[in-house]
């Protein structure tokens, strides 16, 4: 069974659609990141972040995370 939820982002608290069950259509998979911005934002939130949060933290324009 594909697991999709809508969850709210811990960052911005928007609501998007989490495709966990099917990672690879998941709007993340689109994003990639360094790990070390990968280890950040395990260390910030506890859930997932929306493409949005994830693209700004890739291009550099929220908080250090080194």
């Amino acid at each position: 069974m594909v697991e999709h939820e809508i969850l709210e982002c811990p960052r911005c608290h928007k609501a998007f659609e989490c495709k966990l069950g099917s990672i690879t259509i998941c709007q993340c998979s689109d994003v990639s990141l360094m790990e070390v911005q990968k280890e950040w934002i395990g260390q910030q939130w506890d859930s997932c972040l929306c493409k949005d949060c994830l693209l700004a933290i890739k291009q550099g324009e929220t908080e250090r995370y080194s």
